[in-house]
């Protein structure tokens, strides 16, 4: 028997995202949020509200950068979703996060999260609160890398959002091969 909760935005897994961007004094700014997905072969989607800080920075300098957070890394990247930085203007710093310049894009990679999209704004609209990039690069640390130059995520060791228990998750083991298990249906 199955239970009605009604429209909830209930999913997953849903990508813990750390979205980072300049300020107008070239001060890195990174907000915490977990809707948004890629929309087609080179974009990214998020749901991100006008009052933020970031969306503000992003829709001035046109560009941003998109990590995932970590298991290493949980209790910064909470820090950065639950304080503002138009409160904490060097919230990035207090967690203790690093930052390097993007060379493709005017926004900062965070150091400590090990791969990052490089996005261009393609879009903005503040009434669905949709913000649309461009991936014009894909930055990742070696350190996750196998030795054939793919990612291991068992290394790389990203976290999902749990809407319905307020939990973040690390993901689970291999269940199957992509494209490949489903043929014996055939």
């Amino acid at each position: 028997m199955r239970k009605d909760f009604g429209s909830k935005p209930y999913l997953y897994p849903q990508p813990v995202l750390m979205i980072a961007s300049y300020d107008q004094e070239g001060t890195p700014d990174v907000m915490n949020a977990a809707w948004g997905g890629i929309s087609d072969d080179n974009q990214i989607s998020m749901c991100l509200s006008a009052g933020h800080k970031t969306v503000k920075n992003i829709l001035e300098r046109k560009a941003f950068t998109v990590s995932m957070a970590d298991a290493a890394h949980v209790k910064e990247c909470d820090y950065l979703g639950i304080v503002s930085a138009n409160q904490v203007p060097d919230k990035v710093a207090r967690a203790g996060f690093h930052t390097t310049k993007s060379s493709h894009v005017d926004a900062p990679i965070i150091d400590e999260l090990a791969m990052a999209l490089e996005c261009k704004l393609i879009s903005y609209d503040p009434e669905s609160c949709r913000m649309v990039g461009e991936i014009v690069n894909v930055s990742i640390d070696e350190s996750v890398l196998t030795e054939d130059g793919k990612v291991d995520v068992s290394k790389l060791n990203p976290i999902t959002f749990d809407p319905i228990n307020s939990a973040y998750l690390k993901l689970g083991e291999k269940a199957g091969n992509a494209f490949s298990d489903g043929k014996s249906l055939k």
